[in-house]
């Protein structure tokens, strides 16, 4: 497979910052979605590009080893332990007061290993070219991983359902469990990239973006709204319904009741991630209509309660 420059994929270059790559690779997953793109055959295959290349550079760690070794970055711990294990080797012969043979120890090492060179000839240094052949056709190595996202809203957030998502060209059916969080990844092991040499599957890692609701709004597993009562309920008092995540709650209104007053409903917030039957609490904030557009009896009235005050 030709190598794939990971930065000119998602349209950086070296000096992009961490937000830089994150948002880039967020504007080209929404571009060539499967979903959205579901009979593109190229579209699908930049898709399992950009998420290759995500992989690789999201990760500080894993970004820093394919700067230095390329396409091989995933075999950065056994180069870099073969290297581990040439400098011995160098530093053993170098010392080494042997005379006969034409046999150099320093020479021995070659010229040093850069990320740049070619893998199988530094192999080949090290084991001779049958070595290198054996370790390139046994070792077994693991497939990659692909990173997906799934767009859902707080309503389907709230409920245990099931969703196909389309990777790499096959469509995968998966169950998200009620009470998911913005932004909580999801491993789906063995659903990456085959393995080579027999070697494991990769895996797939969903993130899980949940839109704004514009009536509740979430904090962990509680839930928070309001609801509007006039000003005579308020200071009467009185009764006024609520509509929580799943039902209507009918509450009574304290006479006096402030502006701004809050009430807990227990157990009618958020359901509590693979918890059945757990929920978190629902914050009700009242907010008092004043009323606009009197009749003058009605203002004579304010007027008559002001002077009674």
């Amino acid at each position: 497979m030709a190598f794939i420059d990971y930065y000119k994929t998602l349209g950086l270059d070296k000096s992009a910052t961490q937000d830089d790559i994150k948002k880039a690779y967020r504007k080209l997953a929404r571009k060539y979605h499967p979903d959205l793109n579901p009979n593109d055959k190229d579209a699908n295959k930049m898709f399992q590009q950009i998420n290759e290349a995500n992989e690789a550079l999201s990760d500080p760690d894993k970004r820093k080893k394919y700067d230095e070794y390329g396409e091989h970055w995933k075999n950065a711990d056994q180069f870099e332990q073969a290297k581990q294990s040439q400098r011995q080797n160098q530093n053993a012969y170098s010392g080494s007061s042997y005379q006969g043979g034409g046999f150099d120890g320093a020479n021995f090492a070659g010229e040093g290993f850069s990320g740049g060179g070619d893998f199988s000839d530094f192999f080949e240094s090290l084991f001779g070219n049958a070595g290198a052949q054996s370790k390139r056709g046994s070792r077994k190595f693991k497939g990659q991983d692909y990173q997906a996202e799934i767009h859902i809203s707080l309503r389907d957030a709230y409920n245990t359902h099931k969703q196909t998502l389309a990777v790499n060209g096959k469509n995968i059916r998966i169950t998200i469990p009620a009470g998911i969080a913005n932004g909580q990844v999801i491993k789906l092991a063995g659903q990456g990239a085959p393995g080579a040499n027999d070697g494991p599957n990769g895996d797939l890692y969903i993130t899980f973006n949940i839109s704004d609701d514009p009536h509740f709004k979430r904090l962990n597993n509680d839930l928070y709204t309001s609801t509007e009562i006039d000003l005579y309920t308020a200071v009467l008092g009185g009764d006024v319904t609520v509509t929580t995540f799943d039902s209507k709650v009918k509450l009574k209104i304290a006479p006096g009741t402030q502006n701004g007053t809050k009430v807990r409903l227990k157990g009618k917030g958020f359901p509590v991630y693979k918890k059945e039957g757990e929920f978190g609490n629902l914050f009700v904030t009242y907010t008092i209509k004043i009323p606009t557009e009197l009749t003058e009896k009605q203002k004579a009235l304010f007027d008559e309660l002001k002077n009674l005050s």
